[in-house]
């Protein structure tokens, strides 16, 4: 674990663990941290894990510029960069998936597939819109500790994850957090689908109702997009449904290392 440091010299926390040929970068919603993929560890058996702070959240320092998803996705790049990282597979959980599919259309050399865990290309329900709009008052008026109980309980699988979500929550600064909640919710790619050039995986929960119809988006604009559904699941897939989604990234991966093989053998 370390820091990195960005072209415009914000400090962002890291952790690289693991081994193996393929890295795998999870990218976390507001507030909640690397520590929101600490059930993804295990995956360190077969291959290199990414953590990363974005900017104002956890241990990352936060910068004097406005937020912007574009400037999120490039410290992602410069953490990779200066890491000497030339391939990562994405793993974006929630907005973190947003924030995943601007890196990829953004950086299409580096990125080799998106696994995206309750993705949306843009906030068009009420019910998720409500949630955007809950996360932009807390924060805006600095609530932090009603928002880190709120996620923390929601995507607790132990009292003492749950704490420890809480507290990590709290490290991030309140106005990074509002104005990751006012992009996240005016966030649209739709249209810009169809030029991110690696595979996509969606991984929802079966009963993640409010975000199922944006598959439909997915599907009839980008060329090779799969999807998956976490049977019994809602949304808090990384930390309460850990195994399955293991599993199903371990599988994905593996997969795809067989067909580069077998299109490698073809050719030749």
């Amino acid at each position: 674990m370390g820091y990195v440091y960005t072209r415009d010299n914000v400090r962002i926390f890291y952790r690289l663990i693991g081994k193996g040929p393929t890295t795998i970068l999870f990218i976390h919603p507001p507030g909640m941290g690397h520590i929101t993929f600490k059930q993804q560890l295990p995956l360190s058996d077969e291959f290199r894990l990414l953590y990363v702070d974005l900017r104002g959240n956890g241990k990352s320092d936060k910068g004097n510029v406005p937020i912007r998803f574009s400037l999120l996705s490039r410290d992602l790049y410069d953490v990779c960069h200066e890491l000497g990282i030339e391939k990562v597979v994405l793993c974006g959980y929630s907005n973190g998936a947003s924030i995943a599919m601007e890196m990829a259309i953004r950086y299409p050399k580096l990125v080799e597939r998106l696994f995206l865990i309750g993705a949306f290309s843009e906030v068009n329900s009420f019910l998720l819109g409500s949630e955007f709009l809950l996360g932009i008052m807390a924060s805006k008026l600095n609530m932090k500790h009603l928002l880190a109980n709120v996620i923390s309980n929601a995507h607790a699988y132990s009292k003492d994850f749950g704490q420890e979500m809480a507290e990590y929550f709290l490290q991030a600064d309140a106005d990074t957090l509002y104005q990751m909640y006012v992009k996240g919710l005016s966030y649209n790619c739709t249209n810009s689908l169809p030029s991110i050039k690696c595979p996509i995986l969606l991984i929802y929960g079966q009963r993640d109702y409010y975000v199922h119809h944006y598959q439909y988006k997915f599907m009839t604009r980008h060329h090779n997009t799969k999807v998956v559904y976490i049977s019994g699941a809602r949304h808090q897939i990384p930390t309460k449904h850990s195994t399955v989604l293991n599993m199903i990234i371990k599988r994905f991966i593996h997969n795809q290392m067989i067909e580069k093989r077998e299109s490698s053998n073809s050719l030749d």
